[in-house]
């Protein structure tokens, strides 16, 4: 995945382009970072996204991605995990973003990709399980076609280890119609540290 400073080093050498055009991310997945944001997702507490948002709005590179786009769309979560927190992290954090982004801003699609089949927690998995796990885990809601079509468009997620997620979510866009994905996340696991 093409990350907005450097290439990591499964960019540099893989045979086949990546969905993702370019993938902004604001945080290193570390610490204090990956303790806080893991007690806004796992603690039932979606208040902490409106401050995520002001965190990743505070870089730069955000809010010219943000307008560089024509649709926000989020990556989706299985229904058990939404039941179980409560809400999508990604929805809130895209929603958050668009609350906070001036006139003209792109809509968000929050069901722009559904999930097509449960897969187990990327977090939970060893690297390469979890660059299989989510293949064709997504796809792109048929009634959102139209929107799709022809537009760049920018998927939010809330962390990016291995950048699986990512891909799969954009190729189920790009499959749909979009002419380009770009990517947008709050934390990344630091070059060099994805496993």
């Amino acid at each position: 995945m093409t990350h907005e400073r450097a290439l990591c080093g499964a960019c540099l050498t893989r045979q086949t382009p990546t969905p993702v055009h370019r993938c902004v991310g604001v945080l290193d997945y570390g610490y204090p970072w990956a303790g806080l944001i893991a007690r806004w997702k796992f603690g039932a507490d979606a208040g902490w996204s409106g401050l995520w948002a002001d965190v990743m709005l505070r870089d730069a590179q955000v809010l010219p991605l943000l307008l560089d786009n024509r649709l926000l769309v989020p990556v989706p979560v299985a229904p058990s995990r939404l039941a179980t927190r409560g809400f999508n992290q990604a929805w809130e954090l895209a929603h958050a973003l668009l609350r906070r982004t001036p006139h003209p801003r792109p809509p968000a699609l929050a069901d722009a990709l559904v999930r097509v089949r449960d897969t187990p927690d990327q977090h939970s998995l060893p690297r390469a399980q979890r660059l299989q796990n989510l293949r064709g885990a997504f796809a792109a809601h048929p009634q959102h076609g139209a929107a799709l079509a022809g537009t760049q468009v920018l998927l939010v997620d809330d962390v990016s280890t291995t950048g699986a997620t990512l891909e799969a979510a954009a190729q189920a866009l790009l499959d749909g119609g979009a002419a380009r994905v770009q990517a947008l996340v709050l934390a990344r696991t630091p070059l060099g540290e994805q496993a």
